[in-house]
């Protein structure tokens, strides 16, 4: 004991010994050592390619940005799982889906089937919605969004580069209060739909949607966003309105090239997040020149990598826009078409396709379930959207 310091220095070590009742303090010290010595690392690698020059000025900005996200949203993440934890995390996922409780793992869309087939968005992937023009892509996508926000809870990232934040706050209030969009914008509502108007607006207020608009942002604005607002809202869904007008980071020898590095973008993101990206894509001429007007995943082959880059593709096809007045063969066969949309699910990387039928209400531009699958409204719920006639 002499040799070691004496009785004194003894005692003394054992009451600088941390007891383990402060093992979560202790545990909190090693953690922010770890992510300042993180800082100081990221810190010098983004001022030595800063120094350096050699890449485009935004592409060193979304690396830097990039790195220090990381290291804010991982914490202590590690780079390598074992199976261990891995197949632990499997089990988890597979005990959701087998108890229906999909909105755990994955964000559902709010239409019955569709959820079936695909099990909701699931988190990082990159979730393509293709259509010609005024087929409904963003009457649908704001549909899905609306039920993930106001049903589940989610907070939506939505990056609108056609249409202004009014524009689709106001076509949001005609959907949900179900009264003529042309009516709500230019006024023309009768006094009884002006106080559904301020029963709605009261509603979407508390909607988690978070809408930019900025017009021709670029694929590294869009992504900076994406990420505080997945770092300050705890964003569960982005949707991009639409993926063609959305600038590449740097100009290309070729449009189709610049899609495909926005569309790269777009899944990097969806990855790094861990959350699901929805992304729209306007379709060109060449469905239209079939005798058969619906669109197949070949129709994306001339956008650049967006058929391989995507988990998901859905496409959007209105059979009465092409005046195809009744279905053909198939479940509805004879019926008509007009007020109902169908939606194929032309990719799906993990799991089956198949096509889904909704109601497509074009006055309010919005998409519901068909009523066979209507389910009941929640406790509490005002059932304006499932039992008042129209008011025209």
């Amino acid at each position: 004991a002499d040799e070691a310091g004496g009785a004194a220095y003894l005692g003394k070590l054992t009451q600088d010994i941390s007891s383990a009742a402060n093992i979560d303090y202790h545990a909190r010290i090693v953690l922010e050592k770890w992510i300042l010595r993180q800082l100081i690392t990221a810190s010098m690698d983004i001022a030595h390619n800063a120094y350096e020059a050699s890449e485009d000025v935004f592409d060193l900005l979304d690396a830097a940005e990039s790195k220090i996200f990381r290291i804010s949203e991982e914490g202590i993440k590690e780079s390598f799982k074992s199976m261990d934890k891995a197949v632990k995390e499997a089990l988890e996922l597979i005990e959701a889906i087998h108890s229906k409780n999909i909105s755990s793992f994955s964000v559902p869309s709010g239409f019955f089937e569709l959820d079936e087939i695909l099990g909701g968005f699931q988190k990082s992937d990159l979730i393509i919605i293709a259509a010609r023009p005024s087929m409904g892509k963003t009457a649908f996508a704001m549909s899905a969004a609306r039920n993930a926000a106001i049903d589940h809870h989610v907070p939506i990232g939505v990056f609108s580069l056609e249409m202004s934040t009014i524009q689709l706050a106001t076509r949001l209030i005609s959907a949900e209060a179900r009264i003529n969009a042309h009516n709500v914008r230019t006024g023309k509502f009768r006094a009884e739909e002006g106080a559904k108007i301020s029963r709605t607006v009261h509603k979407l207020s508390k909607a988690p949607i978070y809408i930019d608009d900025t017009p021709g942002i670029s694929i590294l604005e869009l992504r900076a966003k994406a990420r505080r607002l997945k770092n300050e809202k705890n964003c569960g869904l982005i949707i991009v309105d639409y993926l063609q007008l959305v600038n590449p980071s740097s100009s290309m020898e070729s449009r189709e090239r610049e899609i495909s590095s926005i569309s790269r973008s777009l899944k990097a993101l969806a990855k790094e997040l861990n959350i699901p990206v929805i992304a729209l894509s306007q379709l060109n001429r060449a469905v239209e020149s079939r005798s058969d007007k619906k669109p197949m995943l070949s129709d994306l082959r001339e956008s650049g990598s967006i058929e391989q880059d995507a988990d998901v593709v859905l496409f959007l096809y209105r059979p009465e826009m092409y005046q195809i007045t009744t279905f053909g063969p198939g479940e509805m066969q004879g019926e008509s078409t007009e007020g109902i949309a169908e939606v194929i699910v032309g990719k799906q990387r993990n799991g089956p396709t198949g096509e889904v039928k909704l109601k497509f209400i074009k006055d309010y531009a919005r998409f519901e379930n068909l009523d066979r699958f209507r389910q009941q409204l929640p406790a509490g719920e005002e059932p304006i959207a499932a039992l008042e006639e129209p008011p025209f």
